[in-house]
């Protein structure tokens, strides 16, 4: 358009941007995306089934989009350390975490009042096994200085948190700490790689299923108490955790990651020869789909979102200073999502 008299180039910048300025003023500010990727990182064996199925079957894609997300990608790293996987959620290399239960009261612990990581899910209840490859080794009290026991991350996991209830249990109040000069941190497959070998330090091992079932198949090794001895009956095993900022800035995904946990469970429940099945195709493990379902249903092993005998843990942490706050509640530790849950 020609204009009637020529306009200073310096004005027509003023005008450009008021304009641009008293635009913006008229318009919502535009809405924050959700993330396009979740990244979870996990520990290893039948304790993380649900992640597995989620993996297998692509549930999380499949509730992004049934959400409004559109195309979502979900990817899902191994790790053997719960340790490791709290520092992969804290330094942004995973948005969700998944170990054992101690493991996330420690992480909840160490980021209240900054990260803030909180629980999303309990995914099972399910019992360790302290095995050994030592004969006369009846009950805790038969360990000797040279033994060493494997634990995935000594003062942290769910078993080491385990032997020390139960090495206060034999050894008397205070007692906890007894046996931790002899525990070691291994991966769950190779520890069982060394127990099973007779030809290392090693001389057992404290592990989850299917680990502890393919020791026990071993004349050598026999069981010396199970954690459901030491807690007094099921509890949980392992727990989805993550970030309030992750969850507050993706709540629909944040759902669909909670829908898929659903989904998978309800799958794991109905049918636990598919979900075995996932279960080797995702570990490419060589273990037979009737073993692996026999595990998965066998009467000791649950898996459930509902968070159990969370206080046994955090009492016993926070009085031997492994935690310095004390949940009042199982909800403190976990976001309302499934606060509405039977927890306990």
């Amino acid at each position: 358009m020609t204009m009637p008299f020529p306009i200073p180039r310096r004005t027509l910048l003023v005008t450009a941007l008021l304009l641009a300025v008293g635009g913006a003023g008229l318009k919502p500010a535009p809405v924050r995306a959700e993330a396009t990727e979740v990244r979870f990182a996990r520990n290893l064996g039948l304790g993380y089934l649900p992640l597995h199925v989620m993996q297998d079957k692509g549930l999380v894609e499949t509730q992004a989009r049934a959400a409004g997300l559109g195309e979502v990608k979900a990817s899902y790293t191994p790790l053997g350390n719960p340790t490791t996987i709290t520092e992969a959620t804290l330094s942004g290399n995973a948005d969700f975490g998944a170990a054992g239960v101690p493991a996330f009261i420690i992480a909840w612990d160490k980021t209240r009042g900054n990260v803030n990581l909180r629980g999303l899910a309990a995914l099972n209840a399910q019992p360790a096994y302290l095995n050994t490859n030592r004969p006369e080794v009846k009950s805790l009290k038969d360990f000797t200085n040279k033994d060493r026991i494997v634990v995935p991350s000594v003062r942290a996991s769910y078993q080491a948190i385990v032997l020390q209830i139960a090495a206060e249990q034999a050894f008397g109040p205070g007692q906890h700490a007894t046996l931790d000069p002899q525990t070691v941190s291994l991966a769950h497959p190779d520890g069982t790689a060394a127990l099973l070998s007779g030809k290392t330090e090693i001389t057992a091992h404290f592990t989850s299923p299917p680990f502890q079932d393919q020791q026990l198949r071993d004349p050598k090794i026999h069981k010396v108490l199970s954690s459901y001895d030491v807690l007094g009956g099921p509890a949980s095993f392992s727990a989805l955790w993550t970030s309030a900022a992750f969850h507050d800035a993706n709540p629909k995904l944040t759902k669909a990651v909670l829908a898929a946990l659903e989904e998978s469970v309800a799958l794991i429940k109905a049918d636990p020869q598919e979900a075995a099945r996932a279960y080797i195709r995702i570990e490419t493990s060589k273990l037979g789909v009737e073993e692996v379902a026999a595990m998965i249903a066998h009467p000791e092993i649950s898996y459930d979102l509902a968070p159990r005998g969370i206080g046994t843990f955090t009492d016993f942490m926070a009085r031997i200073g492994s935690i310095r706050n004390r949940p009042a509640d199982w909800r403190d530790l976990f976001f309302a999502d499934i606060h509405d849950r039977a927890g306990s």
